[in-house]
């Protein structure tokens, strides 16, 4: 059985995070999304919201379930006897950032192993950080993120 871990803040869950989990969950038995909470960020969503809203996004398919990490992924990994993490892709930026991360991984644990997955051109321009900032404005977020977020966001802002 093939199983693999998508892990990020999420916050918010984006359009782009959403086509990132359908396929990788196409080509894997079983896809962990894994809501991270780092002690050292400030999230607009607690993560109980965050892993709520993302539970409630991939509700519909019976291989992806949805788990919270509170430390090391490479930990969490080790827990859920996982050794692949997938990772989304937009640009040299983001593919510069994740290989150092899967660079630190490998360092502290050899048997993880890292793919990266190129986003859909439709979502290459989103970001969670752009999305908040439009959101706080009361832009419209249609096709950016899930009607489901759109409204967690406008009750956030409102």
């Amino acid at each position: 059985m093939m199983r693999a871990a998508f892990p990020g803040s999420f916050d918010p869950p984006t359009s782009g995070h959403i086509n990132i989990i359908r396929r990788a969950a196409s080509i894997f038995d079983e896809l962990v999304v894994v809501v991270a909470e780092n002690k050292q960020k400030k999230y607009l969503f607690s993560v109980e919201e965050r892993a709520s809203m993302m539970k409630e996004l991939v509700k519909d398919r019976k291989n992806i379930t949805v788990a919270v990490c509170e430390g090391l992924i490479v930990g969490f990994l080790k827990k859920m006897n996982i050794n692949l993490l997938v990772r989304g892709v937009r640009g040299l930026e983001d593919f510069s950032y994740e290989f150092d991360i899967s660079m630190m991984n490998k360092t502290l644990d050899p048997g993880i192993e890292t793919i990266f997955m190129t986003t859909d051109p439709e979502y290459f321009v989103i970001r969670s950080s752009s999305i908040k900032e439009l959101a706080s404005f009361h832009g419209d977020l249609h096709g950016m993120v899930p009607p489901l977020v759109a409204k967690a966001l406008k009750e956030k802002y409102s």
